[in-house]
């Protein structure tokens, strides 16, 4: 099992290999099976219908007008009176041995939301799997409360994803093989070409049959590498960054999805890390921290929700922010990592917030209000209304009677689907 569960970072950093150990298999130089540096059959045991999920793993992307999981898993298209749901669990964060209690919150959310999709946005699994088994316990149980409604599912990674995968043997894109092999996992291959693993998009057909909504699914990766050009980053924030390449991917498939439907697709983004913009809005600064720069910044942006730790974006402002404010589609963008922030703000037109921390055997407040904030965000839409987001709301899991006392309560795994032993 894995030990110092209550620090935000706790397992050694694996990223002082170069940032670019980590681009899409198709970079030159870089690997081209699509599954890292293991194969596929090692990570599930599925024999021939393995490889046939490990080949869809690595097909070559759709198109920017297709949703990348069409063609297979359900279809996602809103309910007949135009509505539509979404739920994020963030941080579930454990190993095989999972804390019960993150389970109970899960199955209690998508019990009293029935939502339409679940996202999954990063870390959500970390160290303490020694074994390929262990790691698909790991993912299993987190799979396990949507597989058993039939709600439609998809992930991200975050920067605990592959606190394993020395001991394991298992990376993020085999990783990303196996939660594609479930029934209602609508996760596509990866972005061709692009940094990281998962880059895609989700297209939700509206009650026409045509799309409605669109949910954009990024990897802001792990950590930054130990140099770059010679030059450490002693002083500096040490987590990953959205990529240029990445921006440039979802700038050039926006663009191509308006050109072929004729318009903007309003749409979510889903990141695990912050972005620089978070902490400006808080404060209505970029230099200021004080008591009235937070109360600026709370009535200019509408800020509503707690902060009680201090942002950990990347080193570098990837750009981001100002792609997605420049295209308009993106009405929202939503990030976990830090686990006890749970508020959520109008920056300049777009939605910027946490979705708080849904895993109970990681780091909370303290003492005794270690797990007053576990939770999930909802977000509801409705295709008559202008920009389809109508609210975002956090559920928590004192609304449903879960106990919250501060002990870890572990629970063996869950039994693996047939086939996935």
């Amino acid at each position: 099992m894995t030990e110092n569960r209550n620090e935000h970072v706790d397992v050694p950093r694996l990223a002082d290999q170069p940032a670019a150990d980590r681009l899409a298999p198709d970079r030159p130089g870089a690997e081209r099976d699509g599954l890292g540096r293991r194969t596929f059959m090692t990570l599930t045991g599925l024999g021939a219908a393995g490889t046939a999920v490990a080949g869809a793993a690595v097909a070559a992307a759709p198109s920017a007008a297709a949703s990348p999981g069409a063609g297979r898993g359900p279809r996602l298209r809103f309910r007949k009176d135009g509505t539509y749901t979404i739920v994020q669990f963030n941080d579930t964060q454990d190993d095989e041995k999972i804390d019960r209690r993150t389970l109970e919150l899960m199955r209690a959310v998508l019990d009293d939301e029935e939502p339409d999709l679940v996202i999954l946005n990063g870390d959500n699994i970390t160290g303490g799997c020694d074994t390929p088994l262990e790691m698909r316990q790991a993912m299993n149980n987190v799979a396990q409360p949507m597989e058993e409604r039939q709600i439609p599912w998809a992930i991200t990674f975050g920067n605990h994803d592959e606190d394993s995968t020395p001991s394991s043997g298992v990376d993020e894109a085999q990783m990303l093989a196996f939660y594609r092999s479930y029934r209602h996992n609508v996760n596509g291959p990866t972005a061709k070409g692009v940094t990281g693993q998962g880059n895609s998009h989700l297209l939700i057909d509206g009650t026409n049959g045509k799309p409605a909504f669109n949910v954009w699914l990024l990897d802001s990766g792990r950590y930054a590498p130990g140099t770059i050009d010679g030059q450490d980053f002693t002083g500096y924030p040490t987590w990953d960054w959205v990529r240029m390449d990445q921006v440039d991917w979802y700038y050039r498939t926006s663009v191509e999805l308006e050109k072929r439907y004729r318009r903007a697709i309003p749409s979510l983004m889903f990141i695990h890390i912050p972005l620089w913009e978070y902490r400006f809005m808080w404060f209505g600064s970029v230099d200021g921290r004080t008591a009235a720069d937070h109360e600026r910044g709370a009535a200019r942006h509408g800020i509503v929700g707690e902060r009680n730790e201090e942002e950990c974006p990347g080193p570098f402002n990837s750009g981001l922010f100002s792609a997605v404010q420049h295209r308009g589609d993106v009405k929202g963008i939503f990030c976990g990592h830090d686990h006890v922030n749970t508020y959520s703000g109008s920056y300049y037109g777009v939605l910027l917030g946490y979705a708080g921390n849904t895993g109970f055997g990681t780091y909370g407040l303290s003492g005794a209000e270690r797990n007053r904030l576990r939770g999930a965000r909802v977000y509801r839409l409705d295709e008559a209304v202008d920009g389809v987001l109508v609210d975002t709301t956090m559920r928590f899991a004192s609304e449903f009677g879960i106990d919250l006392t501060a002990d870890d309560q572990w629970m063996e795994p869950l039994p693996l689907p047939k086939g996935r032993a």
